[in-house]
């Protein structure tokens, strides 16, 4: 079949990324909106709320999906939007070593990994951090030529200076104001004066990465009253949101994906206290403590509604997230802190693989498609008839079957489409029987106990 005229036009280097991210079922950081197929109103729902955080509000969001739905898939779609629109962004995946707050700097952690992820559109893979700042510098240095004052004078770089204090002193009242200000003070007259170490130094400090406020002193010369640690990198967070649109941005998005992680935690108190910096956070935006700020947390229905380990376990939280009377009606709410993704549906995903294939086309540098509509609408039915597809099949599924059974058929000259199809159809139908005809009480993985279960 000839590729159509239309055919998706993407730079070879993001399409190769594009399509061996999707084939592993790991979601892309670059090129998620050419395979964009639905999620129209969450997707807009998401957007209003960058709308809300460019005026100076602030907005927690918690997408909701099983594993392989696309809420990782969405919050990479919805980062690109925002670093298009002028935003700042930072993401972060949890696990065992990086949670909101936790023995062994397991709170910092996450926060360092924030920094490390920092975006701008300028720099949308990440390590922004101090191209931000030079941004800024440079755009001040432009102003003061615009002004009329001649570069390299004494009276060029003490106005300099004094705009650099002026912007910084704002940020002096919040807490932890005074320490950061000083920190991004000293880092300002390091780049004026091309000290390196210096500069080095303060966005170590930045970064969270003293572990004492001794090391930091001797390596940065000058004495702090705090240093960011386990306790207090989500104010810092807060004064950056602040200090964003100070330097010319629209605000700061923080997407904290993998919460299930906190779900895990076996220890009680532990995971409890996680879920209170959770509630922290969304007091913080919606009670208007935080500016510019927008905070998305992606997990699984587990993590929300478990009564006993999730955050419907934590009251607070519970009486907040929960489902109101109205929404057992079968309408949604899309205003709601909670985003809950529904599964595509056929259509959608049949859309979604007719994408796959012109842009698999593409990458191979072939002018015709690999299959035929007959032939994908073959295998999608073959992928919807298996046991449990019709509620439960993720794009996660469809996607990685689909580029498999591509690269088969590209590095096997003798595999046959119909073969490949017919004996995945054949041990969907044995699946179907054999599910219709065990007894409930003979399947030998219900109510199958592990340790993650029990709580401590």
């Amino acid at each position: 079949m000839a590729l159509e005229n239309t055919e998706i036009k993407i730079p070879k280097r993001i399409l190769n990324t594009l399509i061996s991210s999707l084939a592993a079922g790991v979601v892309p950081r670059s090129g998620a909106p050419y395979i964009a197929i639905g999620r129209k109103e969450e997707i807009n729902s998401l957007l209003d709320n960058l709308d809300d955080i460019k005026e100076g509000g602030a907005v927690t969001r918690f997408l909701i999906g099983r594993y392989g739905s696309g809420k990782s898939f969405l919050i990479q779609l919805i980062r690109g939007y925002a670093l298009d629109r002028g935003f700042i962004c930072a993401d972060a995946d949890l696990s065992p070593e990086r949670r909101l707050t936790g023995g062994n700097g397991a709170g910092i952690a996450t926060y360092r990994e924030l920094m490390i992820n920092l975006a701008s559109k300028a720099s949308p893979d990440g390590g922004a951090l101090s191209s931000i700042f030079s941004r800024h510098l440079t755009a001040l240095r432009t102003e003061l030529v615009s002004d009329g004052m001649q570069p390299d004078t004494a009276q060029f770089e003490a106005e300099l200076k004094k705009r650099v204090y002026l912007l910084l002193s704002s940020l002096e009242g919040d807490v932890g104001g005074f320490d950061f200000a000083h920190v991004l003070g000293e880092y300002y007259m390091a780049a004026i004066n091309d000290d390196a170490d210096k500069k080095s130094a303060c966005l170590k400090w930045i970064r969270g990465e003293y572990s004492t406020k001794t090391e930091a002193a001797q390596t940065l010369g000058f004495r702090t009253s705090t240093i960011i640690d386990d306790d207090n990198w989500y104010n810092f967070l807060k004064l950056f949101a602040t200090l964003s649109v100070k330097l010319g941005y629209c605000g700061l998005v923080l997407f904290i994906d993998e919460c299930v992680n906190l779900y895990k935690i076996p220890n009680r108190i532990s995971r409890e206290a996680n879920y209170e910096k959770i509630l922290t956070i969304f007091n913080d935006t919606l009670q208007g403590k935080a500016r510019n700020l927008g905070v998305v947390f992606g997990g699984t229905p587990q993590f929300l509604e478990d009564t006993r380990r999730g955050l419907f376990s934590y009251e607070a939280l519970k009486s907040r997230l929960s489902d109101s009377t109205y929404a057992d009606m079968g309408y949604q709410n899309l205003s709601s802190p909670v985003i809950r993704l529904r599964r595509l549906s056929d259509n959608e995903l049949l859309a979604l693989v007719k994408r796959l294939t012109k842009l698999y086309a593409e990458r191979e540098g072939s002018q015709t498609l690999p299959l035929t509509d007959e032939q994908i609408e073959k295998f999608m039915k073959t992928a919807l008839s298996r046991a449990g597809a019709a509620e439960m099949v993720t794009p996660r599924e469809i996607i990685r079957d689909y580029l498999t059974l591509l690269n088969i058929l590209r590095d096997n000259k003798s595999a046959s489409f119909g073969d490949l199809v017919d004996k995945v159809s054949a041990g969907a139908q044995n699946e179907n029987h054999e599910e219709t005809e065990m007894p409930e009480h003979s399947n030998p993985y219900k109510n199958k106990i592990s340790l993650s279960d029990i709580d401590i």
